[in-house]
């Protein structure tokens, strides 16, 4: 299988098996989309025959290019995942948490996936006891595995300070003798920030990741404190002191989120660079129609030259020297992620699961609140293994759209929530996602070869 699409002046084709992605001249790809997989030494002749307007030399020297790639396992090569998909182990070691510390937010989001915050179940915080039979969980679970996550999440996980303090200090307590080495992220919608929190993420924080929509005016009319002021002006100074104090070498990220009521967003990730982030990411909202703010098929036009925009910009400010790394358009062409990884995706419900105040394992915090996804508690170390089989044995053969799509290695099958929530099914695709993974690719593709080019 392979994929062929042009972009602003150049022409690729990408050999989806290998994960080879070519950089050809015209001719080469007016010939690429008339090959079989079968090709042959000799350029056949209805090859010269259906491109009259090229020189019959050209079209031959362009055939025997490609075929040398065909030679190579790099053009039409076979599909030899699909055997190593039956082999994978279900029972992998659980490695990560999504430890929801707050179910309650300060601010009440348009678009929140979780009700405000306390995601339909009540506002409350987790207790200590809860984080730490977590940890024990996790580390009980993890096998050999020496890495373990655990991701600080709400609503607003600041409202949960204490619990995040205690739980960082209780992990670290056990790597010696558990043999673990615990690495944790936050996500902050960076209301309660203030120098102490601020300098105890930095210091104790692997990732922190910071919810900032764009522009003021896009950003206050969806993300609004509970008195109904906007967050703007309060969050971005104190998301930029944090980055500024922060060790260049970890991982942050300025996260948000573009509606209907923002189609141009290319805008509001020039705005959060503008504010001083260097890397970000401004993801595509999942929302039920008719709710105002959720996006159609009928956007995907306009934000297919969106994205187009944000391409050019990107490269625009890297050529002036600027650093700007977004989230989408980060594709490893070399060596990409393992091949589970790629065949399966996140991991969620069994390498990966969240955690709920009150103990409650999901798969992961888009299913929680969905008692029919509840997988176990903490506090009496349960976890349905066979929910946790379940998931672990989806990938992208076992969703029949996946098989034929070239982006598959890419997206892994896509989400499962999403799927779920937009398709009503975690094995049907969510098509208009789908769409929007493979134009990001497709930009990210464009803009690594127009880099190398300049």
């Amino acid at each position: 299988m392979i994929h062929r699409y042009t972009m602003k002046g150049m022409y690729f084709i990408l050999d989806v098996n290998s994960g080879a992605v070519h950089l050809v001249d015209e001719v080469a790809y007016a010939v690429s989309g008339l090959l079989t997989s079968d090709m042959g030494a000799q350029c056949p002749p209805r090859i010269f025959q259906s491109l009259p307007q090229y020189p019959r030399a050209e079209v031959e020297a362009a055939y025997t290019e490609l075929y040398g790639l065909y030679l190579n396992g790099q053009l039409f090569s076979k599909d030899d995942y699909l055997e190593v998909a039956k082999y994978i182990p279900a029972g992998a070691p659980v490695k990560a948490l999504c430890l929801h510390v707050a179910h309650d937010c300060n601010l009440r989001c348009q678009y929140c996936f979780a009700s405000t915050g306390d995601f339909g179940t009540g506002r409350k915080t987790m207790p200590f006891e809860v984080a730490k039979a977590a940890v024990d969980f996790v580390v009980r679970r993890s096998g050999k595995r020496k890495n373990i996550e655990i991701d600080f999440f709400g609503g607003e996980p600041l409202m949960a300070f204490d619990t995040v303090q205690k739980t960082v200090e209780y992990a670290r307590s056990l790597e010696e003798s558990a043999g673990k080495h615990f690495r944790f992220t936050i996500t902050t919608n960076g209301l309660l920030l203030d120098e102490e929190k601020a300098r105890y993420i930095n210091e104790n924080m692997d990732n922190v990741v910071l919810s900032l929509d764009g522009r003021r005016e896009v950003n206050d009319e969806m993300r609004k404190t509970v008195s109904g002021d906007g967050s703007y002006d309060l969050i971005v100074p104190k998301f930029r002191a944090l980055v500024e104090q922060r060790d260049p070498q970890l991982d942050y990220y300025a996260r948000g989120t573009f509606t209907s009521k923002n189609l141009d967003f290319a805008s509001d990730v020039m705005s959060i660079a503008g504010e001083g982030f260097e890397r970000l990411s401004v993801e595509p909202v999942t929302s039920e129609p008719g709710t105002g703010y959720d996006l159609s098929v009928s956007d995907l036009p306009a934000i297919f030259a969106e994205y187009d925009r944000l391409t050019d910009l990107i490269l625009e400010k890297r050529r002036q020297g600027e650093k700007l790394n977004f989230f989408h358009f980060m594709v490893d062409l070399d060596q990409g992620p393992c091949v589970i990884k790629r065949l399966r995706g996140c991991g969620a419900g069994y390498e990966y699961v969240a955690v709920t105040p009150e103990g409650d394992i999901y798969p992961c915090h888009q299913f929680v609140g969905k008692e029919e996804y509840r997988q176990g508690s903490v506090l009496d170390d349960t976890l349905d293994e066979g929910l946790a089989r379940e998931f672990a044995a989806k990938n992208i053969y076992s969703r029949k759209k996946c098989r034929s799509c070239w982006a598959k290695f890419y997206c892994s099958g896509g989400c499962n929530a999403a799927n779920l929530n937009m398709s009503g099914d975690m094995d049907e695709p969510y098509a208009m996602g789908c769409e929007m993974e493979k134009k990001r690719l497709e930009c990210a593709i464009y803009l690594k070869a127009a880099e190398q080019e300049a």
